[in-house]
């Protein structure tokens, strides 16, 4: 998760908590100017914060009036990959879940879910966030593409356990 988007009604609860439960950790804390309002010693996020992928302890943090506007940020800077939404409102997570052009968009439960081996796709041999388009002779299969919609109640990612499982070795190459 790179990104957070706080509802302004929210906020002033949501996020000293966070700080809180993440600073410890040894998270990096980036925020927009409300955020740095609420919690002055953020660090302060820039825009290309937004975008970045940071394959590290950072985590950036943003304020929005209402759901237009975080949709609005999705779309200008979601991955396409995973995007979920943490609400009691119904509504507001089905239209989420409807809007957000993503592979995977849940409702009340972790992003962590979107794994191949999880999906019971087997092994994981690559992630794609592109619009599949059609070349040459397709069929109707080859026009087709999935969308995973995700509806929890608070559920949360376990590592791999049990007699098939194997641990993950992640390395710097």
């Amino acid at each position: 998760m790179e990104t957070v988007l706080l509802h302004r009604d929210r906020a002033p609860d949501l996020l000293p908590r966070l700080v809180a439960d993440l600073l410890p950790r040894g998270v990096e804390l980036r925020g927009c100017p409300r955020c740095l309002a609420l919690v002055p010693t953020l660090v302060p996020a820039t825009e290309a914060d937004w975008d970045t992928e940071y394959g590290a302890p950072i985590l950036a943090l943003k304020v929005v009036d209402d759901l237009d506007e975080a949709l609005l940020h999705i779309r200008s800077h979601g991955s396409g990959h995973t995007e979920g939404i943490v609400t009691e409102d119904a509504e507001a997570a089905a239209r989420f879940l409807s809007e957000v052009d993503a592979a995977g968009v849940y409702h009340n439960a972790s992003t962590r879910f979107a794994d191949g081996f999880r999906y019971g796709f087997g092994a994981e041999v690559g992630i794609s966030t592109s619009r599949i388009h059609a070349r040459g002779p397709v069929g109707l299969e080859g026009l087709v593409t999935v969308k995973y919609q995700m509806h929890g109640h608070g559920q949360c990612v376990a590592d791999y356990s049990g007699p098939e499982a194997r641990p993950f070795l992640h390395e710097d190459l």
